[in-house]
């Protein structure tokens, strides 16, 4: 016999009752959802990610699908260098919210983070990075055509991939696609300084793609 009907309740009664001790119980969770979220949210506010993530992984423990929640463990697994994950959590971002433009962004980063600073990775994989990051803020770009720094971080996308690209490296160097990556870096960086002309980091990037294209001919 069930401890819920050890006492006899009559049939009305303990419908009212399991009905009470549901309602208690999903408010609970809710509760502690909420208070995960909330704690999650303050640590992120205070920079510190590595309790964000402990905090928002909780919250999602009872909610998977919460986009605001995903959002922000992406932006601390990022903030706490653990690309991986944070590339995956927003690909569930995306998935959800496919106009969420900084999902794009923070991937496109992650990515090309990832490109550069991964220990043993092949040639073949870093190009891959690096061609879906600058899909991503080509995305993000679509979304919001006046973000500078979506230029920008395109701009660094497609000289990375064309310095990869210009390596004399059997069965992979490509003159061509490296001068073609060259050129878009060249006009991101362009849109960048007719946005904001003072930039001497820009200015210095650009001089420098330039040279970099033209011993590539």
């Amino acid at each position: 016999m069930s401890f819920l009907n050890q006492n006899n309740f009559p049939p009305i009664q303990m419908r009212l009752f399991l009905g009470l001790f549901l309602l208690l119980l999903t408010a609970n969770i809710v509760f502690a959802q909420t208070s995960y979220h909330k704690m999650g949210q303050k640590a992120l506010i205070d920079g510190n990610f590595k309790a964000a993530v402990s905090n928002l992984e909780k919250a999602l423990s009872t909610d998977s699908t919460d986009v605001n929640t995903l959002y922000m463990l992406g932006y601390s697994y990022y903030h706490s260098a653990s690309y991986k994950l944070a590339v995956n959590t927003f690909n569930r971002v995306i998935s959800l919210k496919p106009s969420e433009n900084s999902a794009y962004y923070y991937r496109g980063k992650a990515r090309n983070i990832m490109a550069n600073e991964t220990k043993g990775i092949s040639n073949t994989d870093r190009e891959k990075l690096l061609l879906s990051s600058i899909k991503d803020f080509s995305r993000a770009i679509e979304l919001n055509t006046e973000d500078v720094k979506l230029y920008q971080n395109r701009a660094v996308a497609y000289r990375d991939y064309g310095v990869l690209k210009g390596q004399k490296i059997p069965n992979f160097y490509d003159k061509n696609k490296a001068i073609s990556s060259f050129r878009a870096c060249i006009s991101d960086f362009e849109k960048v300084l007719s946005i904001t002309p003072d930039r001497r980091d820009i200015i210095t990037q650009l001089a420098d793609a330039k040279s970099y294209m033209q011993n590539l001919k």
